[in-house]
């Protein structure tokens, strides 16, 4: 596994350490025949070759070496980070890297028969760590492709990532990362599944949350969510909570913008039964594929018909919270209903 860049039907999850947990489990999807935007991954070797080949990585053990003990400060992290995320960010790709990446985007607008097809660019940790490195949404073109991969590469470099290598006792001067390249969604609503109750621990019943436009208002906690609640084993309905869905991200034609939600959209559930009951079947799926509960990105598409207009974005194992016993569970409900 020495290559910088393999298409999703070429991983499995087995090669998550080449190319990071996104990556191997978007291509173990795809092996799979189940709906996932086409798309190709960086590997881990790739970000390393271009920070030692830039000369990133050099320049970025020589900071740390001046820096010493002081890291522990934050106002001393906070600038050191934006330190190092300029240094990475000041370099060129070198040049045979960066025809890799062009040739491969190239080609996925081939495959998708769109010139500068919308993508969006995903980093791809050798383990999960939800929300640590960055990600960029609808992102067109050779140079911004390009552009962005590289600032995913830099955001190993964000002061929460350095604080957890340094706590780790790991090399604050690298953390290879991967990144996924995928098609955008043209998303009509989108969100997160969990096949196992997160709060509770329940294995018995799946739950759903979801929102109008692209997933990043329910992931980031913008919005209140819809929320459906199904029976795991026969896939029923058991509850429906309409969410205020106050907040909306959408596509631009370069990037995202997040905006006020409609009142028509405020009051209508953005799911329909059927599309319910398809997310919790691909979750299902997954959760027997990969052996344990799955934390599941998920977008509806708009010119498509259910079911194949549920497309899988990501899945990672979730988690999970101890089955809490009965006398907890009722003072948990208690709870819930008290506060809504």
């Amino acid at each position: 596994m020495d290559r910088w860049i393999y298409w999703f039907d070429e991983l499995g999850q087995e090669l998550n350490d080449f190319v990071g947990k996104k990556c191997a489990n978007l291509g173990e999807m795809t092996c799979m025949g189940l709906r996932v935007p086409p798309g190709f991954a960086l590997s881990l070797k790739a970000c390393t070759d271009f920070m030692t080949l830039s000369g990133a990585e050099g320049e970025i053990k020589a900071y740390l070496d001046k820096a010493g003990p002081d890291l522990h400060r934050i106002e001393a992290l906070n600038e050191a980070s934006a330190d190092l995320r300029n240094i990475v960010d000041s370099k060129e790709i070198p040049g045979e890297i960066r025809e890799a990446i062009v040739s491969c985007y190239q080609q996925l607008c081939a495959r998708c028969n769109t010139p500068d097809v919308a993508v969006s660019v995903r980093s791809a940790g050798a383990k999960s760590y939800p929300g640590q490195y960055e990600t960029h949404l609808n992102v067109r073109g050779e140079s911004e492709v390009t552009s962005k991969v590289k600032k995913v590469w830099s955001s190993a470099f964000n002061p929460r990532s350095i604080a957890a290598r340094k706590r780790a006792g790991l090399p604050l001067h690298s953390d290879p990362i991967g990144v996924a390249v995928l098609k955008m969604v043209n998303a009509r609503c989108a969100g997160v599944l969990f096949t196992a109750d997160p709060n509770t621990g329940d294995h018995s019943r799946m739950i759903i949350e979801a929102n109008w436009g692209l997933g990043e208002s329910v992931v980031g906690g913008q919005a209140m969510p819809d929320v459906f609640i199904v029976q795991k084993d026969n896939l029923e309905i058991i509850e429906r909570r309409l969410g205020d869905k106050g907040r909306v991200v959408k596509c631009h034609y370069q990037g995202v913008v997040e905006e006020q939600a409609s009142e028509e959209q405020k009051c209508a559930f953005c799911l329909t039964d059927e599309e319910v009951v398809e997310i919790g079947r691909l979750g299902k799926v997954l959760e027997e594929r990969f052996k344990v509960p799955q934390d599941v990105e998920w977008a509806v598409e708009c010119d498509q018909a259910c079911p194949e207009s549920v497309i899988l974005l990501q899945t990672r194992a979730g988690v999970i919270a101890q089955k809490a016993d009965p006398v907890d569970q009722v003072i948990n409900l208690m709870i819930g209903r008290f506060s809504s």
